[in-house]
């Protein structure tokens, strides 16, 4: 199989990678990934997790979530959903029984073409809320 950016072979890394990943609801980070994978695959390199979780991004198999300041996270449910982010503790949990409101879907930019929006909602979780 010839590999281009569009199709690559799935190694044992990034299949991992990926299995892990969909196991989870909790948006982990890179290094958290890192930590999970390497239970299973001990020799991987910290750079061999980065540069699969970009492949990944880029066919379309995982999201990432960028949030201003934040550390990037990752999520392997790539169904269009919101995300709700706990002010206090910075948890990030997805919302999927709630529809998403059309408007968003014909936001319009001049001079571009938009491909996505990533909502994320704010509040404090119920955790904290007991604290």
């Amino acid at each position: 199989m010839i590999e281009n950016s569009q199709q690559r072979r799935m190694t044992r890394q990034r299949q991992v990678l990926l299995e892990e990943l969909c196991k989870l609801r909790t948006h982990p980070t890179a290094d958290e990934l890192y930590l999970l994978v390497k239970k299973r695959l001990p020799r991987i390199s910290m750079g061999t997790v980065y540069r699969n979780l970009e492949l990944l991004t880029g066919e379309g198999k995982i999201r990432t979530i960028d949030h201003g300041g934040m550390p990037r996270r990752y999520d392997g449910d790539v169904k269009p959903h919101l995300h709700v982010q706990c002010t206090k503790c910075n948890r990030l949990v997805d919302v999927m029984e709630v529809e998403l409101p059309t408007q968003l879907d014909d936001i319009k930019v001049p001079g571009w073409t938009i491909t996505g929006q990533e909502v994320i909602i704010q509040g404090i979780c119920d955790q904290c809320q007991g604290s």
